[in-house]
């Protein structure tokens, strides 16, 4: 067992200093609205708070987070930076990178910056977010296909801030043709240790650990190979941290993935983050009832996956509409998301963070926007706002471990 595993309260919250510094910059920011809103006697968060201090205290055994959304959680700065918070407040407990999907193989398509895909031949992109589509999707909610050629994915882990290192690799896709995909190593050509069709996993375990590996994919004239995730572990304890994002994803479309719970089960989440709203709140006619039974339709999702898994709601972000050239209109429909997001967190035992009232509130985004912190569209956000919110997720989840004394308030 390692040494100095468990934290202290006293340094989880001098951990949390230079998070809060940033915020405080901004008299719009609402910092004390910046906490986890759940009912202290939960079982679900008080199991998942006691799992991860035993995690801490023993350096035994694993806590994996898997944060879900649309277009915020794509681009994978907002996600990246509450994963590296994380991993900074708890530096012995870095266990693999998780699951990933390879964006970029595919044209105009935006990739995370913690990793970088190269891809000479250029995919056939499937979203779930599209009216109809040919193949399955699964937890990623998009897939890329190769056709009629050999096809070279290029995987290089690129966050200096941590070593993430994989000894196991996990292709997740299906071919009717049954091509089997291999990774080229250090110029090694590895088969794969193990191939489930039922699961759609091809498995390799490889000898050394490393931070940068090809998938290649074999296809002759006529074949195809659907490739709808890849998952990078290693045999490391600790905390894993596992986003997964749509441009333009609602919560429907996530219900639409054949193989969501399939893939979810290898992940085994102890929390889900929901970031998923924002798309699901811009029609003018929001209906709030079907917004909540689309959730509760997805939390069995998970749940079937993991009955024991607990869920953080992340509100929808105040945003606006654009009605002309260079016309918006704020879109109130946040704030009814935002009491649905509580009623979901009492029905399923889970917990709230606000980032509505963090914000500042309805017409907040004009003023992050001024800040240089929104982008002009005014529902997204620059890169410094991602930042800024995701250091401020990570000093309420954070705060949350170190309390035991948080209600479920609205």
């Amino acid at each position: 067992m390692m040494k100095n595993r468990a934290l202290t309260t006293a340094l989880l919250l001098l951990l949390l200093t230079p998070l809060a510094a940033q915020a405080q910059d901004y008299d719009f920011i609402r910092r004390d609205a910046n906490v986890l809103h759940y009912d202290s006697t939960s079982p679900a968060m008080t199991a998942l708070f006691a799992r991860w201090q035993r995690l801490a205290a023993t350096g035994s055994g694993n806590l994996n987070i898997v944060h879900i959304g649309g277009s915020h959680v794509q681009a994978g700065t907002l996600s990246n930076t509450i994963r590296c918070n994380l991993l900074a407040a708890y530096p012995d407990l870095v266990a693999s990178r998780g699951m990933l999907f390879p964006y970029s193989a595919a044209a105009r398509c935006n990739n995370p910056a913690d990793y970088r895909i190269h891809c000479r031949e250029k995919m056939i992109l499937t979203r779930c977010v599209a009216k109809e589509y040919d193949y399955p999707l699964g937890l990623c909610g998009i897939a890329v296909t190769a056709a009629d050629t050999l096809t070279e994915i290029q995987v290089v882990l690129n966050e200096p801030r941590i070593d993430y290192a994989t000894n196991r690799v996990v292709v997740i896709g299906h071919s009717d043709q049954e091509v089997v995909p291999f990774l080229r190593v250090d110029g090694r050509d590895l088969q794969p240790s193990y191939i489930s069709q039922t699961t759609g996993r091809y498995v390799f375990n490889l000898g050394n650990s490393v931070d940068s590996f090809a998938v290649m994919i074999p296809c002759e004239l006529g074949q195809q190979f659907t490739l709808s995730g890849l998952y990078l572990g290693n045999r490391h304890a600790g905390i894993t941290y596992s986003s997964i994002g749509v441009n333009g994803a609602a919560v429907p479309d996530y219900l639409r993935c054949t193989h969501f719970v399939r893939d979810l089960r290898m992940l085994h989440p102890d929390l889900v983050v929901f970031g998923i709203g924002i798309n699901d709140a811009v029609p003018t006619n929001f209906d709030t009832a079907a917004f909540r039974q689309n959730y509760l339709q997805l939390i069995d999702s998970v749940r079937a996956a993991n009955p024991d898994c607990a869920f953080i709601f992340v509100t929808n972000n105040d945003s606006y509409r654009k009605t002309g050239r260079r016309k918006y209109s704020v879109n109130t429909n946040g704030q009814l998301a935002r009491e649905v997001f509580y009623r979901l967190a009492h029905d399923v035992d889970g917990a709230v963070w606000d980032q509505f009232e963090i914000m500042g509130g309805l017409k907040s985004m004009d003023k992050w926007r001024l800040a240089k912190l929104g982008r002009p569209d005014r529902v997204h956000f620059t890169a410094a706002g991602y930042q800024l919110l995701g250091d401020l997720f990570s000093e309420a989840l954070l705060k949350a471990l170190s309390s035991d004394t948080n209600t479920l308030t609205h």
